[in-house]
């Protein structure tokens, strides 16, 4: 990787994207300290780290760097903009008009439907800062200044921050190195490194100290895994009947069908997180975080939250694979470009193959996502001073994956780029 990224800044082009994408980092994270108006920053975050830490809100806070617990100005961060784009591609699904769009509508399609996800971008997050501030001022102690005025100010703050986050990531992918807003997130979880490597270093006392050297080399073998399994997949053979047209003869070769074994990425993780988090975040709201349910049933540390929050991410890898493969489609276009898998008929057959081979990575990528999703949780409840850890399996995920991406596509401008020149 820094063999990449050193070869990389030696060329002028790439340097300058890379500088580009290193400033606007540093632009954001200059925002993401920036408090808004009328809000008691000490008081808050006493308040979430009592009380919020351990709901949907935690993981809100993990994706913003931290800014959501201390109500800065970007501490929506950008998950309005990924819900707008998970709502845009779920009704693309469900909205004829929108399928057409996608499918048919060429640049011009993908430009509205980029326009309709930014105004819903706009709209959730004038819903999501509405909501932030409703939870603010119901805390007590926290709004400095209750008035009309002040909360227009608080909400459309965090409205014009999450646009900002939105507009930065899209210039980052236009020019920089590209992928802005997972960047973005990127940038976000390094920079909770530091308190978790404080931490670590707590820990290494006469009676922890074994216990920091176990978190070290489970995360190096945690990063060695994701690795893996990242660039891990099913290679469906298909081959390619010969055909004449006039006095040439097209086809003929062998090739295969990739199917990557972490097909769904870190989605699933997101939602079972967010709906297993659901109960605690009504407990936290509702002030019943003493009672016996939340302790032993609704904590992100307790094993009835662990169990179901697997299975949740069992069933979210599922849909979410259905919703990017079909296999019926995938046949039909093999079919049409004379392709076919060796020992299977085209058409229904070689569909209903595709269709058990994507079950079969599916539940093995379903098993992997709870492994690392679990295992911090797992690690907590036996190794107390694990809990303190500011980190989890989610942002491991993110992190080494937007790094071999980042990496994957440095390599492919330099290889563009040396063809170019060779075929000048």
């Amino acid at each position: 990787m820094f063999t990449t990224l050193r070869n990389a800044w030696a060329i002028p082009e790439l340097r300058k994207k890379l500088i580009f994408t290193i400033l606007i980092m540093l632009l954001y994270r200059i925002g993401n300290v920036i408090p808004v108006p009328y809000i008691d920053v000490a008081t808050l975050g006493a308040y979430f780290e009592s009380v919020l830490s351990n709901t949907i809100l935690g993981l809100y806070n993990a994706m913003s760097g931290s800014a959501f617990s201390s109500a800065t100005i970007l501490a929506l961060s950008i998950q309005p903009y990924i819900n707008a784009s998970i709502i845009i591609q779920l009704l693309t699904i469900a909205i004829p008009a929108l399928e057409r769009l996608s499918k048919d509508g060429g640049e011009e399609g993908k430009k509205k439907l980029n326009t309709i996800t930014r105004f819903t971008t706009v709209g959730l997050g004038l819903l999501m800062g509405w909501a932030y501030y409703m939870m603010l001022k119901n805390a007590g102690g926290i709004i400095i200044d209750d008035s009309f005025l002040a909360a227009i100010v608080i909400i459309l703050s965090f409205t014009a921050g999450s646009t900002a986050v939105m507009w930065l990531g899209e210039q980052i992918t236009e020019h920089g190195i590209g992928n802005g807003i997972s960047m973005i997130l990127f940038a976000n979880i390094v920079s909770r490194l530091p308190s978790m490597g404080g931490s670590v270093i707590d820990m290494i006392n006469p009676t922890q100290w074994w216990q920091a050297i176990l978190v070290v080399v489970g995360m190096a073998a945690l990063i060695i895994l994701i690795v893996f399994v990242n660039d891990a997949e099913r290679r469906i053979p298909v081959q390619y009947a010969k055909r004449v047209v006039g006095r040439k003869v097209y086809g003929g070769q062998s090739t295969n069908l990739p199917i990557k074994v972490s097909m769904t990425g870190v989605m699933p993780i997101i939602f079972a997180q967010s709906i297993a988090s659901l109960p605690a975040t009504i407990c936290a709201f509702g002030g019943w975080t003493n009672n016996w349910a939340y302790k032993n049933m609704f904590d992100s540390s307790s094993w009835i939250y662990a169990g179901a929050y697997f299975l949740l991410i069992f069933f979210f890898s599922w849909f979410y694979a259905t919703i990017q493969y079909d296999p019926v489609e995938i046949a039909n276009n093999m079919k049409k470009n004379g392709g076919f898998v060796p020992g299977f008929r085209p058409g229904k057959p070689t569909a209903d193959f595709i269709k058990k081979v994507i079950n079969k990575i599916v539940v093995f990528g379903a098993i992997y996502l709870g492994i690392v999703a679990l295992l911090p949780i797992v690690a907590g409840n036996l190794l107390p001073a694990v809990k303190n850890l500011a980190i989890g399996g989610t942002s491991v995920i993110i992190v080494v994956s937007v790094a071999l991406e980042t990496v994957q596509a440095l390599e492919a401008q330099m290889l563009m780029r040396h063809y170019k020149g060779f075929l000048d």
